[in-house]
């Protein structure tokens, strides 16, 4: 017989959503043409009328968020010579947790001579959520990356404080099976005591990290000179710095907004397409 505790576990998991896309693209006569799609669960992928450098793919959350015991997952490939731009439809949205983490895996493969541009809206932290997201991207020889992930804790335009939870976002970029890019950042506990610290985010309750892996690493000089100009426009804390052919950006802001204008500027700047819907 089951005793009540595990009546409720049980009543839970089967509540909890889940998500998993998996899709290929390719180049076919010159442009990016979607190859393979697998969609489960509460997450799907829509292809917008492709721009004609690039295929821009828009990932929806059909459930409208995640919260504790949530599992999701995102598998993107690109074949040789492909070019992709790929984001969410919204901001996803963590809701508070009773105790278990939402969990998000995301596995990128860009074959040589493919151009992948991931850039999905902000994850928005709620107060007491649980947040637990892993990123894998294996590059082959000649790809190139372009990556930007945005996090908010609380939306302050709301006044909304995320005053407890917990995130842990680990990064691992492997070029021909050479790790090439390491970082895991975790927050746990009383997060907003933490914001408030000058060695963490000096009060600001939103920060991005932007990682370029140019396939050519002559270009890269030149990307990081042209971000660097902008250096008396920004609103937030932007620090650029670059090593062994890649560059990482880490934008601090007081609130989403002032954020996204940094983002949006420094993209520009490394000229990179903003996803459409980033500007409606």
């Amino acid at each position: 017989m089951l005793t009540n505790l595990a009546i409720q576990q049980n009543i839970f998991a089967a509540n909890r959503a889940t998500g998993h896309i998996a899709f290929s693209v390719a180049a076919i006569d010159g442009r990016t043409r979607r190859k393979l799609v697998h969609e489960d669960g509460s997450l799907r992928i829509r292809f917008p009328n492709a721009a004609p450098e690039a295929l821009e793919a828009v990932i929806v959350n059909t459930g409208g968020g995640m919260t504790g015991g949530d599992r999701f997952a995102i598998d993107i490939a690109l074949e040789a010579g492909a070019s992709l731009i790929a984001g969410t439809a919204a901001a996803e949205k963590v809701y508070r947790s009773n105790g278990p983490d939402a969990e998000m895996a995301v596995t990128l493969d860009v074959a040589a001579g493919a151009r992948l541009f991931w850039l999905p809206q902000e994850t928005i932290l709620f107060d007491q959520a649980r947040l637990s997201r892993r990123i894998d991207v294996d590059l082959a020889p000649g790809a190139s990356l372009l990556m930007a992930e945005a996090v908010l804790f609380g939306r302050a335009a709301m006044g909304e404080v995320m005053t407890e939870g917990h995130v842990s976002d680990r990064w691992r970029v492997r070029r021909n099976g050479k790790l090439i890019y390491a970082d895991t950042a975790r927050l746990d506990g009383a997060i907003a005591g933490k914001l408030r610290q000058a060695a963490v985010m000096n009060g600001g309750i939103a920060f991005t990290t932007v990682l370029c892996a140019p396939a050519d690493d002559g270009t890269l000089a030149q990307k990081l000179e042209d971000v660097r100009a902008l250096d008396d426009t920004f609103q937030g804390e932007v620090g650029i710095s670059a090593w062994n052919g890649i560059a990482v950006a880490r934008f601090c802001a007081v609130d989403g907004a002032t954020l996204r204008r940094d983002l949006i500027a420094v993209l520009a700047a490394l000229g990179t397409p903003v996803p459409r819907l980033w500007l409606q």
